[in-house]
């Protein structure tokens, strides 16, 4: 713990290089807006979208608009070096901040797909959420699908490919898909996420600009059955063998399926908390959720979204998610202020799974 202010300080990341930059910025500030500032020191660290490192000192009320970036800000940047442990402020007169804990409010690439992690696990400092191999693993919906597929875990059909192969023969890639699947179809970017990238395609004629607009995003393209049913989620807290799951929600999402505009601009989707399922259903899912989250080896958080099919009420589950979104309206701390516990008391949580994962 930091000495000199007798709190624990904590640096929370924010912004980043990946198209959830402006979810992020709405995460963050849910986040800073609830630690108590009895018990902790708030650095407040952004990413720009050009990838600059700016420690920001202003009202937190400027994260969401990305006024932050006009000031007071300073470049700075987390050490990889662990006798630092903490932040190197440049300037005037360059200077370190020792931080205890990192909570990386960071969704999609370069903030939950393992790079990050990596630099944390340099630092040296306790962090907030999966590690390097976990996350990798988990934002990969390609190498997701492998592992759970294993495991005999119950998911949509699904097919993947390179971006490059596409080019090199687009007829034979939706050749192979029109032959394996009936439509809809989703076609997703194998690596994004808050559905960036995502397409429903309910005919062939639909497949080219899908894939494309896929393929903006990542250079690995993944295409699943269109399951018919419910949308549900389960949020896991606690490290791999303590790992508990919440109640099971549900979304009734406003659009085709739950797109980025209805989960952080509309906000026109219907929670249900608890989801409108049979118990069987839901302890299915709670079960699930948690044999996933440790099979993948996952720490800290996830949300596992599943879907419940309409006509067997089959729980598939569809993806994982190992640092959800935690704005005022997402669904994970959502699930768990369902469980009598606060937003407050949820970060004090993670931050203490932070410590005890790194062994502190």
């Amino acid at each position: 713990m930091s000495e000199s202010a007798k709190k624990t300080s904590v640096a929370v990341l924010f912004g980043g290089q990946s198209s959830e930059h402006e979810v992020s910025r709405m995460s963050a500030t849910s986040i800073v807006e609830n630690l108590s500032p009895e018990k902790y020191e708030v650095h407040m660290v952004g990413i720009t979208k050009d990838g600059r490192w700016l420690l920001y000192t202003g009202p937190v009320g400027s994260l969401v608009s990305g006024g932050w970036e006009q000031g007071p800000v300073c470049p700075a940047f987390l050490s990889p070096d662990p006798s630092v442990h903490g932040l190197v402020v440049m300037g005037d007169a360059p200077r370190t901040i020792h931080i205890d804990c990192v909570f990386p409010a960071l969704h999609g690439k370069n903030g939950e797909d393992g790079t990050l992690q990596g630099l944390l696990a340099l630092s040296g400092i306790p962090y907030v959420g999966c590690n390097t191999a976990s996350s990798a693993i988990c934002m990969d919906k390609a190498v997701t699908h492998s592992l759970l597929s294993a495991a005999n875990i119950e998911q949509a059909h699904y097919l993947w490919f390179y971006a490059d192969r596409f080019d090199a023969a687009p007829d034979t890639i939706k050749n192979k898909i029109c032959a394996r699947f009936d439509f809809p179809v989703f076609v997703k970017p194998a690596n994004a996420g808050s559905s960036v990238g995502v397409s429903r395609v309910d005919g062939p004629e639909g497949l080219d600009g899908a894939i494309r607009k896929a393929a903006h995003e990542d250079t690995k393209i993944i295409v699943e059955e269109g399951i018919v049913g419910q949308e549900v989620e389960c949020a896991v807290l606690g490290n791999r063998q303590g790992a508990e799951a919440s109640i099971v929600g549900e979304i009734g999402a406003s659009a085709e399926f739950y797109d980025y505009d209805d989960k952080y601009i509309n906000g026109t989707s219907q929670l249900y908390i608890p989801a409108r399922i049979e118990e069987e259903a839901s302890s299915r899912i709670r079960e699930t959720a948690v044999r996933a989250f440790r099979l993948l080896g996952c720490s800290g958080l996830a949300r596992v979204d599943f879907f419940v099919t309409e006509k067997e009420h089959k729980v598939v589950l569809n993806e994982l998610n190992t640092l959800p979104g935690f704005t005022s309206i997402s669904m994970y701390p959502k699930l768990w202020m369902a469980m009598g516990l606060s937003y407050g008391e949820l970060l004090d949580k993670l931050i203490s799974l932070a410590f005890q994962q790194a062994g502190c």
